[in-house]
Formats: C-alpha cells, sequence, structure tokens
C-alpha cells in the first residue's frame, strides 16, 4: 500500500495535479477547435492558403503544451520502467518524416506532414502522463465523449433543416462556416444526400461514428450512476441512425469486424449486455430511419418547421425510449446476469462463445440485407448501397487499383519514403487510369508511401508494442486500469481497423483520438522495470532538452508559417478587389520570405509579373518570375501548376520550342491528363508547321516526333482503358478529342513530306 503524502510534499503534488487539470483543458480546447478546423493534409496538391494556417496554429499549441509539460516534468521525468520508453520512442515517428524531406516529392506538404506528427507526438506524450492519474482520466474520458455527443447532434442539426442554428453555434471560431452554414455537413454525391457532419466526407464520418458507438456502450454498461446510464443509452439511436444516414459501406462492412473483436476483451456477461443494447438501439434506429431520410431530403431542399419537428419528435421519442429500456436492463437484468454468469468469466475461452455466435448472427443478418429483399425495409438510398456491396463494385475495384498503384511507388522510394504528402505528389505519374484521389484510402499504405520501410517499421512497431503490452495487461484482468484503458482501446481499435479502407487519419482531428487512445492504453499498459543504467541523469536530462529544443524550434518555424500563411491569404484576398501592383504583391512577397516555395504564393505573384510585362514589356517582371519558379520547381517538381505557369513564362519571351520542352520533359508527370496531351500534342504541330515553312528539315521531324509519340501515348492510353472490368469507373475523360485528331492528321501530313523531301535526289 503507497504512504499518504504529508506536508509540504502534498501541497506541490496537488499544485502539479492542478496544473496537469489546466493542461487538459488545454487539450479539450485544441480538440474542438481541431475538430470545427477540419483539414486534410495532402487532398490539395499545393492549394491550400485556405487550410493551412490550422495546421501551423496547431503545432503552435502543441509545441507550447509541450513546453509547459517538459517544465512541469523537468525534475519528475524518470527511465524507470517500459510506459516511459513509450516517450523517447514516440520521437522517432516525426524524425522519420524530417528523414524524409531529403527526397520528398513536395516539400510544402511533407513540411505540413512533420508539423502534424509533431502534433501527435506532444500530445500523446502530454496525455500519456496525465491519464496514469485515474481522476483526471475519467474526466477526460468524458470530455471526449460529450465532444463526441456534441458532435453528432451538430450532424443531425444539419441534417434536419437547422443549419443556421448550428452553424451559429460554431462560426464564431470555424472558418468553416460560409454565410451562416457549415459547408457540407450535408454532402451530395451521386447516391444523394449523406450525412458528414464536421468532417464533409461521409466515410470517415462513418469511422468516428463506430468507433463511438461502441464507447457509448462500453459507457452504458460501465456507468453507476442513473443519469450517466441514461445520457449514453439516450445517444445510441443517433448515433447509429447517423452511421446509417453516411451511406457508407465501409462502415458497415467495418462495424461487425470492429464488434467481435471487441466482443473478445469482455466477460460473457459484458457480452450479453453489449449484444443487448446494441440489438434495441438498432431496432429503434431502423424503424425511423426511413422517414428521417425522406424528412431530411425535404428539409435540405425546403426547410418547415413542421418537418423539422416531425423529425426531431422521431429521434427523440425513439432515443427516449431506448435509453428507458437501457436503464431497466442495466438496473435489474445487469445484476442478475453477473451474479449468474459472474463465474464463466474466471474459466478459459468462455468469452469466445458469444463472438463465435456473433459472427454467424452478423454473417446471417448481411446476407439477408445484402443477398434478399429484406433490405427493402431501409430507405431507397441506403437499400441501392447494400445492395452494390460486392467485390465488383467499382469502389472497391477502384481501392484495389490505388493500392496496386501505391505499391509502384513504394517500389520506386522503398527506405525514407517520399515525404509527406507524396501520393498527392506523385499519384498521377503512377495511375492506372485517371482516377482523381489524393488520397490512397489505406493509412498503412500511404504512411509506407510517405516515410518508407524504415518510418513503416518505426510506426508499427510503436503502435504494435502498444496493443501488445495493454492486451498483455488485460490478460491478468485487472478490473479498473482494465476498464479506463479499454475505452481508448475501443477508439484506436476502430479507427485504425477502418483506415484499412479510408483515409481516416489524414484528418487531424481522427490523428488526435488515435494518439490519446495510444497514450491511453499506454497509461495502463504492463510496464516493467528498467534497468537502472537507464535512468542516468544525463540520458533523462538529454532527452527532455532534445525534446525542448525541438519544441521551441517548432514554435518559432510555426509562428513564422502562420506569418507566411497570413500573408498570402492577404495576397490571394487583393487579387480581387486591388488593381495596385504594390498593394498586391507587398504581402505575396512577405509569404515567400518565409517559405520562397510556397506553391500558391508563387503562382499568385508570378501570374502577377506576367501579366504587368505584357502591358510593360519591362524584362525585369520576367526575370522575377524566372527566379521565382526555378526556385520553387525545386521543392515542387510534380506541382503541375507552377509546371504550367514556367510554359508560360516562355511563351512571353517567344521561347516557344522551350514551352513545349516543359511539356514533353514532364508528360510522364501526368499520365492520364488529356489536357496536357492535347497541349503538348498542339503545340507540336503548330511549332512543325513553323520549321516546315522555314524548310528546318531538323527541327520539323524532331517536333513531328515529339507530337506523335504524344498521340500514340494516348491511342495506347484509349486502348487500355478498355480492359478495364465494366465495373470499374474511368475516372476524368481520356480519348483522342477532335482537337488532338486533327493535330495528329497534319503532324502525319508534314512527317509524309518531310520524308518525301530527304528522300528525294
Amino acid at each position: 500500500m503507497s504512504k499518504p503524502v504529508y506536508g509540504k510534499n502534498a501541497v506541490q503534488l496537488r499544485n502539479v495535479e492542478k496544473i496537469s487539470s489546466y493542461i487538459w483543458a488545454l487539450v479539450v480546447a485544441f480538440i474542438v477547435f481541431l475538430a470545427w478546423t477540419p483539414f486534410q493534409v495532402g487532398l490539395f496538391n499545393g492549394q491550400q492558403i485556405d487550410f493551412e494556417k490550422p495546421i501551423y496554429v496547431s503545432s503552435l499549441l502543441s509545441s507550447l503544451m509541450l513546453l509547459v509539460w517538459i517544465g512541469l516534468y523537468f525534475m519528475k521525468f524518470k527511465l524507470e520502467e517500459q510506459r516511459d520508453l513509450l516517450v523517447v520512442a514516440s520521437l522517432l515517428l516525426p524524425v522519420t518524416y524530417a528523414l524524409s524531406l531529403i527526397v520528398a516529392a513536395s516539400h510544402y506538404m511533407a513540411m505540413n506532414l512533420l508539423f502534424i506528427q509533431s502534433m501527435y507526438i506532444a500530445i500523446f506524450i502530454i496525455a500519456l502522463y496525465l491519464l496514469q492519474q485515474k481522476q483526471l482520466n475519467v474526466v477526460i474520458q468524458n470530455a471526449i465523449l460529450a465532444i463526441a455527443y456534441f458532435i453528432v447532434g451538430f450532424g443531425l442539426l444539419n441534417w434536419l433543416g437547422n443549419w443556421k442554428f448550428a452553424g451559429s453555434l460554431v462560426g464564431w471560431f470555424s472558418n468553416t462556416v460560409k454565410a451562416g452554414k457549415y459547408l457540407d455537413a450535408v454532402m451530395t454525391d451521386a447516391n444523394g444526400l449523406r450525412l458528414t457532419s464536421i468532417f464533409q466526407y461521409a466515410n470517415t464520418y462513418a469511422a468516428f461514428l463506430m468507433a463511438f458507438l461502441f464507447v457509448a456502450v462500453f459507457a452504458l454498461v460501465r456507468s453507476k450512476k442513473w443519469y450517466g446510464t441514461v445520457t449514453h443509452g439516450f445517444m445510441l439511436v443517433p448515433i447509429i441512425v447517423s452511421l446509417l444516414l453516411t451511406l457508407s459501406r465501409g462502415g458497415l462492412v467495418m462495424l461487425p469486424v470492429v464488434f467481435i473483436l471487441l466482443l473478445l476483451f469482455l466477460k460473457p456477461a459484458q457480452q450479453i449486455l453489449w449484444i443487448i443494447h446494441l440489438a434495441i438501439s438498432g431496432l429503434g434506429a431502423l424503424a425511423i430511419t426511413s422517414p428521417l431520410t425522406n424528412l431530411g431530403t425535404k428539409l435540405n431542399t425546403t426547410f418547415t418547421s413542421a418537418a423539422a419537428f416531425k423529425g426531431w419528435a422521431y429521434l427523440l421519442g425513439a432515443s427516449a425510449v431506448v435509453a428507458a429500456l437501457g436503464w431497466v436492463i442495466q438496473h435489474f437484468a445487469a445484476p442478475w446476469l453477473q451474479k449468474k454468469l459472474g463465474g464463466w468469466g474466471e474459466r478459459k475461452l468462455t468469452g469466445l462463445w458469444l463472438p463465435l455466435g456473433a459472427l454467424v448472427l452478423v454473417a446471417l443478418i448481411a446476407f439477408l440485407l445484402i443477398g434478399t429483399s429484406v433490405r427493402s425495409i431501409l430507405p431507397s438510398n441506403m437499400e441501392t448501397r447494400l445492395e452494390n456491396i460486392n467485390v465488383k463494385q467499382h469502389s472497391v475495384l477502384e481501392r484495389i487499383t490505388f493500392y496496386k498503384d501505391a505499391m509502384k511507388v513504394v517500389k520506386d522510394y522503398p527506405i525514407i519514403g517520399t515525404g509527406g504528402g507524396g501520393w498527392a505528389a506523385l499519384y498521377e505519374h503512377y495511375q492506372n487510369n485517371p482516377y482523381v484521389s489524393r488520397q490512397v484510402h489505406n493509412f498503412f499504405l500511404q504512411y509506407l508511401i510517405e516515410v518508407g520501410i524504415v518510418g513503416f517499421v518505426v510506426c508499427m512497431g510503436f503502435i504494435g508494442y502498444i496493443f501488445y503490452k495493454y492486451i498483455r495487461a488485460y490478460l491478468k484482468r485487472d478490473k479498473d486500469d482494465f476498464n479506463n484503458g479499454f475505452f481508448f482501446y475501443i477508439i484506436a481499435l476502430s479507427i485504425l481497423i477502418h483506415s484499412l479502407l479510408d483515409f481516416n487519419m489524414s484528418y487531424a482531428f481522427m490523428g488526435i483520438l488515435v494518439f490519446i487512445g495510444l497514450a491511453g492504453m499506454g497509461a495502463v499498459m504492463e510496464s516493467k522495470p528498467l534497468r537502472k543504467s537507464w535512468n542516468k541523469p544525463g540520458l533523462r536530462i538529454g532527452y527532455l532538452v532534445l525534446l525542448a529544443v525541438g519544441s521551441i524550434y517548432l514554435l518559432f518555424l510555426s509562428i513564422s508559417y502562420i506569418g507566411s500563411s497570413n500573408a498570402a491569404f492577404k495576397g490571394k484576398s487583393l487579387i480581387s478587389v486591388s488593381t495596385s501592383y504594390e498593394e498586391i504583391k507587398t504581402p505575396l512577397v512577405e509569404a515567400l520570405d518565409a517559405r520562397p516555395s510556397h506553391p500558391e504564393a508563387v503562382l499568385y505573384l508570378t501570374s502577377l509579373d506576367l501579366q504587368v510585362f505584357k502591358q510593360t514589356k519591362d524584362e525585369q517582371y520576367l526575370a522575377e518570375v524566372s527566379s521565382l519558379l526555378t526556385r520553387a520547381l525545386k521543392d515542387e517538381p510534380y506541382n503541375k501548376s507552377l509546371l504550367t505557369q514556367w510554359a508560360s513564362y516562355y511563351d512571353l519571351k517567344g521561347q516557344s520550342d522551350l514551352a513545349l520542352a516543359v511539356y514533353r520533359d514532364n508528360a510522364d508527370k501526368f499520365n492520364w491528363d488529356i489536357d496536357w496531351y492535347d497541349a503538348l500534342i498542339s503545340r507540336s504541330q503548330t511549332l512543325a508547321a513553323a520549321a516546315h515553312e522555314q524548310k528546318d528539315e531538323a527541327k520539323t521531324q524532331e517536333y513531328v516526333t515529339t507530337g506523335l509519340e504524344a498521340y500514340k501515348h494516348v491511342v495506347d492510353g484509349v486502348e487500355h482503358l478498355k480492359t478495364l472490368p465494366p465495373e470499374q469507373l474511368q475516372g476524368r475523360p481520356f480519348s483522342v478529342t477532335s482537337t488532338i485528331a486533327s493535330n495528329a492528321d497534319k503532324l502525319l501530313l508534314l512527317s509524309k513530306e518531310t520524308t518525301s523531301t530527304t528522300t528525294q535526289p
């Protein structure tokens, strides 16, 4: 038994715990900030002025919080057990991203990912120590649940037409609210309306909902207070309804997988309670999903108070009924089950029977919903989505193509990867057909691409070690610690498993949830003592000093990048309202002082210079364009917009042959961009005709060859697309257009004329 702490030491301990609580309050505010400022790194290739600032603000805040942690734990931090080594090992994750900068396909996106990885580790380190305080651990769990429930409510407010109210709740701090409406909280695609809440992407919202559905059931079963039982029970129906409204097939496929994996960790009585609560709430949700779908479709077109009231009545009524039943079950049935089945939990393999039965039940339900007319109980759009779940469905075939193309990248960049955002920069070079996807739709493959085998082994070793040590602790069944850790285990496991099919981890908010989940598991994992040699003052202090230096560096770099982002955004805004060259140029130059190769700032400033040159014919503007583009393309060699601007620069200089060379030499980077090849063939034909008129047969033949090779590439590509499975969508248009055909005919004619001229005696 630990000894009580009295006197000065007790006061110091209370002060540390109080300050720890303040740090956690900052962490919660930080999570909320990220939740309503969603950004996906790598999704917008070189066009992130509207999205980049939250990255740098997040890095700034996390660096400050980590410095506070270092100050608090400078004297207390010790390397005494395996858990302490996690703090040291975690630094390897951002280090591998820093290493990948050496060969980064896009320095801009690679730096953004380095900021985000550093932020994850800062949050992990802080959370790992905060979560070891049991009372604070419970507070943190409740805070995370409150945020999750608010996100669910926020999404349903938008679904049921209350978007003005929803926007007013977050509009005062979120830049995603425009004209009082949160953008794409309800998105529209070929399947109709899909609920996305704060994520603006239905599949990631489905992953979030899946995680917190199981967290809510866990909290419900564990709760000792009636109001906790009722609250968590009340939220089950909104979560399940929201999950159905996302129309996410991946979510529905992964839901039973995660459910069965979680059941394996529960005792028989808990397994039965989980199944009962999920069955009741599932039936309640299914009973109201169809009318809520129809009402939401109408309300997102034309709002009426009567329809909104009706929708809320369905939702709140079903939720109240399920909450009441949940309380009855927990108050009467749960104690009886614990008494009857308590002894079973100590027997080996007894926990396997219900998961195996659940597996059979899930298979039966899946068969009924996918293979029979039972699915007709669902709204027509959901019925169609379920009907199309098969291995030949286009989204499955597209993902398989992404994964094959991803391995091509790994083959060329095996050791340290392509840098953060590497797939977004490179995928057009490696793609099998002209799809548009700046994400691999698999977190693990995308991570492998970005940091190579070295970084991938580090990351998987880090995550795998925490899961392994946590599961070892579970086998010893320390009830209190296990329950606190299981909350976080559910979050990390659910999101990571769903990330096998999608890019959830490209959202910083989801990444933070996963790393807090890992920290929560690490806080209660089996942790053996280390040798005393690990705890030498030199090692401990050296690590903390290294951590402090890195945090300070990122702090000042974040401040610099925030200034650059503000200046770039100001320059972008001025373009549409100002006619003053100097007024627009000043903030853009300021932005480039901090980041000389910022793609969007370079594009805006070079466009401005090219326009002024057209008016003044002053060569100094072209010289500035040359300098800016040369510098930027060293860091962003795959940026299509910068390369196009480079060709425009040569056109204005009257060097059309060099402009053609830009298109020719970079054509393989954009193998399926028909506009690129259209321009390449057209330019080749124009230059070939001009050279033919000047009787320069060598140049004529050179340009003809360039154009005809590009034309052959298009023809071969069209033939290749015919080999795609009929269920797989082609992607962007790619065909022999009338312009391409016309220019190709002219090139063939010139080729014949050139050949006949050179063969004449």
